[in-house]
């Protein structure tokens, strides 16, 4: 198990990725918008990041900029592909694998995918629900873009991390839809939609991508405010 996770977590980071963990994801596979039959015999996770641009997301400002909004997508396609190839690579190790899309909606109402990646970033020690409702990462803070494989390969699960945003509240302060609160399970998802709505309308973005708050949520290696 210990040598299966060593090979892998080096196999992908040589695809340039910058974040690597497996989740035990057992006890929530009822949370999956996949069928139970697929499911059936793949209890973990590898989760995998990739930091965005720190140039493109500085010139984010009131509004998300078309130059956010294609390394955005271009990143997710990376991702994709990354997930692609580590699934191949565990396909060929004679285990299953099943790569859960970047970015794609399933319910937007519910802002609902086939699986939560932050969710499993959480369970894989990557980091914690911020008050942005997004993954927050020591190092990088928000700014990054996760994609995850599901498998059957024994491999011994990660931790999740006791952290949390501590003082910092540059989302809060930041938010144009107000829908950041100080309590991180009041985030209002809704607002957050609507505001996207707008966006898109607006003809700021061809989709439903925002990007202020990230820009701000740099890590507490940049420090907190």
């Amino acid at each position: 198990m210990e040598n299966n996770k060593f090979e892998l977590k080096n196999y992908c980071f040589s695809l340039e990725i910058d974040l690597f963990g497996v989740a035990d994801i057992k006890n929530i596979k009822k949370e999956f918008l996949i069928s139970p039959k697929v499911l059936a015999k793949m209890d973990r996770a590898v989760c995998l990041g990739m930091r965005i641009s720190r140039a493109a997301l500085d010139e984010i400002e009131q509004v998300p900029t078309r130059m956010y909004f294609h390394h955005y997508r271009m990143v997710n396609m990376f991702l994709d592909q990354v997930a692609l190839r580590v699934g191949n690579y565990i396909q060929k190790k004679g285990y299953l694998s099943l790569g859960i899309p970047t970015s794609q909606i399933i319910d937007w109402g519910k802002m609902s995918a086939h699986a939560s990646h932050r969710k499993l970033g959480v369970l894989a020690g990557l980091g914690w629900i911020g008050r942005n409702n997004l993954l927050v990462n020591k190092e990088f803070g928000s700014q990054f873009r996760l994609v995850t494989v599901l498998t059957d390969m024994p491999l011994e699960p990660d931790q999740p991390v006791k952290e949390d945003c501590g003082l910092c509240r540059l989302c809060v302060k930041i938010c144009p839809a107000q829908a950041i609160k100080d309590d991180p399970a009041k985030f209002e998802h809704a607002k957050c939609f609507e505001k996207l709505r707008e966006f898109q309308k607006q003809r700021q973005v061809d989709s439903y991508v925002c990007g202020i708050c990230v820009n701000v949520c740099k890590g507490k290696k940049e420090g907190a405010g």
